[in-house]
């Protein structure tokens, strides 16, 4: 077989990074504190996804897969799940940087808000003196969801990264990797080593585990690795309630019962009366509703026949039309003689 990349005298190292997380947490709406059941606590479907396909491309390169997880006491119960499929496991002891004491809730939400890269530094100075010839992870966890570790794990590791993939196969000693892309179209790479990639859940279910293997896992002692990482720049405060924005009251009514069932339902207040606007053409409709909105104050009032709007020009007068002639008028009837009425 051709040289696969840097490795052991076991062959290549392959390093799965899971994650122990809550997926359904219970949240205190005033509060906002967060608890968590350690009993539920599980990786993702993604990072499951991992880890059997690091798995098998350990098959294909006669390699071996470490189990990598960061994390308190209660991240071993990911770990042991890896032991007993055929992986070796590493924790590495992390708290999560703003964590204080007494108050766990508010340094868990401390590191979800916080800066991924001392994670990823921390992470990587564990496995950094075995070389890994690849190191896998899912897209996206559960609890955290940003999908940027696998990024900054490949900084730290100075390896080349394909993200996203939804496929990833051994071919020789080469990786074949699919990812997608948008319009339904995939895009087929050639995955360099030493590399850092990160998985979808597509279809990838970890193996089952034989029954002694789980009772093997179950009393192994899983190491434990402390690292010496700096604080990180980003604080985060704690946790406080919501507060609803400030705005105006208005007086509680006083009086009589009468009285403020009265000014509660608004029926001494004055009001105008609706007009009914039917048949009329659409200018009349149009004058009728400016003129509501006018008194009502929603619009300015309107301008004076003889003023202009600021900001518009006036427009030339028009000139005036040209004066009808003036017909002569027609002379009036001579008037008839007294005596020649014809009346006796």
């Amino acid at each position: 077989m051709a040289d696969v990349g840097p490795g052991g005298p076991d062959g290549p190292l392959i390093v799965a990074c899971l994650r122990c997380a809550d997926l359904r947490p219970e949240v205190d709406t005033v509060t906002g504190a967060v608890r968590r059941q350690p009993q539920a606590a599980t990786a993702g479907p993604a990072e499951w996804a991992a880890l059997e396909i690091a798995l098998r491309v350990a098959g294909a390169w006669g390699g071996r897969v470490l189990a990598l997880a960061a994390g308190p006491p209660a991240a071993e119960t990911v770990l042991r799940e890896a032991l007993a499929v055929g992986a070796g496991a590493l924790r590495v002891e992390w708290a999560g940087h703003g964590h204080q004491a007494g108050r766990p809730g508010d340094g868990y939400l401390a590191e979800l808000a916080g800066d991924e890269q001392p994670l990823a530094r921390a992470l990587a100075g564990a496995v950094r003196q075995q070389r890994p010839a690849l190191v896998l992870c899912g897209d996206r966890s559960g609890d955290r969801g940003t999908g940027a570790l696998p990024a900054f794990l490949a900084h730290e590791l100075g390896a080349a990264q394909a993200l996203g993939l939804v496929s990833l196969a051994a071919d020789g000693s080469q990786l074949l990797a699919e990812r997608r892309l948008p319009a339904g179209r995939r895009e087929r790479l050639c995955a360099p080593l030493p590399g850092v990639c990160s998985v979808e859940a597509a279809g990838v279910r970890l193996r089952r585990a034989p029954l002694p293997a789980v009772m093997a896992a179950r009393r192994a002692v899983i190491p434990v690795a402390t690292p010496m990482v700096a604080p990180s720049p980003v604080r985060v405060g704690s946790p406080r309630p919501y507060t609803p924005r400030t705005h105006a009251v208005p007086p509680v009514p006083t009086g009589s019962a009468r009285e403020r069932l009265a000014t509660l339902s608004a029926v001494l207040t004055q009001r105008e009366p609706p007009v009914v606007i039917s048949p009329a053409s659409a200018g009349a409709a149009a004058d009728a509703l400016l003129g509501y909105l006018r008194r009502a104050g929603y619009a300015p009032p309107a301008a004076s026949a003889g003023a202009a709007e600021p900001g518009r020009p006036v427009p030339p007068a028009k000139p005036a039309a040209p004066a009808a002639p003036v017909q002569p008028a027609e002379p009036a009837p001579p008037a008839e003689p007294a005596g020649e009425t014809g009346l006796p």
